[in-house]
């Protein structure tokens, strides 16, 4: 049962007994995530100061401008875990391919590996809104003491052990799970500690808020525009209030705590959705769930689908349970419609 004022030190020592079979090593992988965080809170916090903010001057695999601190904190995470000699591979957002660690034996002798985008939202970086950090761990499935291969990450979400992320806002926060409910950590900057501050976190079954990217909605699927229109009407306890900041973290940090939905669909624009179903959805839809909600792709569970690339995109809806089976209930509404208007066209 978690304690008042407790630290993350001292909750995952006393939670380790959730992983007879992981002879403390998941508990050393979250220690090391949480010092990484720590590091790179600190450069996010003084952005503004030194420069440091600002496009880096190339692009990473999905074609996006890299920004400096999307690098920094890229390399301080890799640089942090493969330092700790905990991890057999990462997989990151701003990496083309996979990194194998050997370990400091060059045994390959490691058990998890980590996906992770470093640095979400970073677009906000210059303008001084809040970004963050998201990762995933999965334990690996080809024999230990070989090199970690690409089946290692294209585990499904159900598979994984462990998944978080760190919030940099007014507040620094670490939110995370091992599949025993959700906990958030404080970070005290003024002594550098973790402190429970948001045990047991739940979604709210029903929220009043929807966020989406509505300039984006000429290019929305129809079930996504037909449940946008619902949440503006007057009706019971809607109009729901629209909240979207642009960085998903963000976004799903505040519906959690506040009761809301988060959408980022599939569009005429990008027709496979544009957030990445390894290293964003499926550790979203792992927290989501824990927390009581649920996360999906408009029609089937984010974390039962069989990844088949390291970058893979996903249409993504997560958020209060009562919503996103609304939601769910609109997309499949309009598919039946769509399909039934082409089955009757073929027809003639």
């Amino acid at each position: 049962m978690p304690k008042p004022n407790q630290t993350l030190g001292e909750f995952i020592i006393e939670n380790q007994s959730d992983f007879p079979g992981s002879s403390g090593e998941l508990s050393r992988l979250i220690n090391s995530l949480r010092l990484a965080a720590k590091v790179v809170n600190h450069e996010v916090n003084k952005a503004g100061l030194v420069d440091i903010i600002g496009a880096y001057g190339e692009t990473n695999i999905q074609g996006e401008d890299q920004q400096k601190l999307d690098v920094y904190a890229n390399n301080k995470f890799i640089q942090t875990l493969t330092n700790r000699e905990i991890v057999c591979g990462i997989a990151s957002e701003e990496n083309d391919d996979f990194i194998q660690i050997e370990g400091h034996k060059g045994d390959h002798q490691n058990k998890y590996v980590v996906l992770m985008d470093p640095l979400d939202g970073s677009s906000n970086i210059d303008v001084n809104v809040s970004v963050g950090t998201i990762f995933s761990i999965y334990k690996r499935v080809t024999p230990v003491g070989t090199p970690v291969q690409s089946e290692d990450f294209l585990q499904p979400g159900n598979k994984q052990v462990a998944a978080g992320y760190i919030i940099y806002g007014t507040s620094t926060m670490l939110v995370y799970t091992t599949g025993h409910g959700v906990n958030g950590f404080t970070l005290n900057p003024a002594l550098g500690s973790w402190y429970l501050s948001h045990p047991d976190m739940k979604f709210p079954e029903e929220g009043q808020i929807y966020s989406i990217n509505e300039g984006n909605y000429v290019h929305f699927p129809q079930g996504v525009k037909d449940y946008i229109k619902y949440c503006q009407q007057e009706e019971g306890n809607r109009p729901y209030t629209s909240r979207y900041i642009g960085s998903m973290v963000s976004d799903i940090h505040r519906n959690m705590i506040k009761g809301g939905i988060f959408m980022y669909p599939k569009s005429s624009k990008n027709s496979s959705g544009k957030l990445r179903l390894l290293y964003e959805c499926n550790p979203m839809a792992f927290l989501t769930e824990q927390a009581g909600g649920k996360a999906s792709d408009g029609f089937q569970r984010i974390m039962d689908i069989q990844p088949t690339e390291l970058h893979q995109r996903a249409p993504f809806f997560c958020g209060s349970r009562k919503m996103v089976e609304k939601a769910e209930e609109f997309m499949a509404k309009a598919e039946t419609k769509n399909q039934s208007q082409s089955f009757s066209f073929s027809s003639k």
